[in-house]
């Protein structure tokens, strides 16, 4: 399985100088403002790059001094480096991007390179210097460190499912074609269930009873195009022992988040890496239980990489999974936990109540 085996970060927003070591399942804990949002907000900005839209999000953050480090004055640069990997052959990209006097920010230096361990030195593919814009999609084609660093940065997915309200884009129709991917903010989710009730029904199956598990009031999904549009498709869903009618705005926050969150980890073709911010919102404990379950069967066939201020969702995982988020000196620092370190703890206590008692630090 091909994974991001390393991530490097400097002088984005409250991160300093973080370099981390990551694995299948990655799950970051802290409080309020210690930095696990920034951490999947370089994921975020890195799709932005690729997508050539550095000046456009750097306006819509507020400028340079919003992302860069303590501002412009303190940190000029921030620098951007991942490395994803399978067996003996390596992928790097690395993103050096500079402030300018006018508050913007632009290219500075844009790299990838490749290594295979047969032999000693990785290749490497400039790919840029002092330019508005990535342009990575331009090289993608001319080279094959490019090609696949372009591959790994195109296909991960970043999940935000916190929007329940009347306007949530889960809730509303989607055109019924927007089937290839499962979208960020689950805005074409009747959709990619449809798909995957006709072409994927193990899948689907699966999904409904996963759902059943906390929603005992649910009895299966009706989907079908709109009768009167029969390119758009809205979420609907039966009640058992009723005949009314039931859409995506009669359900709970906590029961749609889930059903989100089931669509997401259930679906049979995975993205390569999976980045959610929070997915504990609004469920109840029972529920929490079996995201865990559902997260660590995802990270068997892919990767996955999870921030949560939630004990429960914590209790559930081994100190190999966890990485502490603590701010520290104004900035954001990472710990990976070892579990020989609080073996004796662990005899008598859930790793999430070690949190509770601010022995991992991270204080919730």
């Amino acid at each position: 399985m091909r994974i991001l085996q390393r991530l490097k970060i400097s002088n984005f927003k409250s991160i300093r100088a973080q370099e981390l070591q990551l694995q299948p399942l990655n799950v970051f804990i802290g409080g309020n403002g210690s930095g696990k949002s920034n951490l999947i907000g370089v994921f975020r900005f890195l799709k932005e790059i690729v997508n050539r839209n550095l000046a456009g999000y750097t306006q819509l953050m507020g400028g340079a001094d919003s992302i860069l480090y303590h501002g412009r004055k303190r940190s000029p640069q921030l620098e951007i480096e991942v490395e994803f990997g399978a067996r003996d052959a390596t992928n790097r990209y690395r993103v050096r991007i500079a402030g300018t006097n006018d508050n913007s920010l632009f290219i500075a230096e844009e790299t990838a390179y490749c290594h295979d361990q047969k032999y000693p030195k990785p290749y490497d593919w400039p790919i840029a210097s002092n330019t508005p814009e990535s342009r990575l999609i331009e090289q993608k084609d001319q080279h094959q460190c490019s090609t696949q660093i372009f591959r790994d940065l195109e296909n991960y997915r970043v999940y935000h499912f916190h929007d329940m309200s009347d306007t949530a884009p889960a809730k509303g129709a989607s055109d019924i074609n927007d089937n290839r991917y499962f979208r960020r903010q689950a805005e074409n989710l009747a959709a990619f269930l449809y798909y995957l009730q006709q072409r994927k029904p193990n899948s689907f199956s699966l999904i409904e009873d996963t759902v059943r598990q906390i929603a005992p009031f649910f009895d299966r999904f009706q989907l079908a195009p709109n009768r009167l549009n029969q390119s758009t498709i809205r979420l609907e869903w039966i009640e058992r022992g009723s005949d009314a009618y039931f859409n995506a705005a009669s359900l709970s926050d906590g029961t749609l988040r889930f059903i989100c969150l089931c669509v997401l980890l259930l679906q049979p073709d995975l993205p390569p890496l999976i980045l959610i911010d929070e997915p504990e919102l609004g469920l109840h404990p029972a529920a929490i239980g079996v995201l865990a379950n559902m997260l660590e069967s995802a990270a068997t066939k892919t990767q996955v990489i999870v921030a949560t201020q939630s004990v429960t969702l914590v209790n559930q995982f081994s100190p190999r999974d966890v990485w502490t988020v603590d701010r520290l000196d104004g900035q954001s620092v990472f710990t990976q936990l070892n579990s020989a370190d609080r073996s004796h703890w662990l005899e008598n206590y859930a790793l999430g109540e070690l949190w509770e008692k601010n022995l991992l630090g991270a204080r919730p």
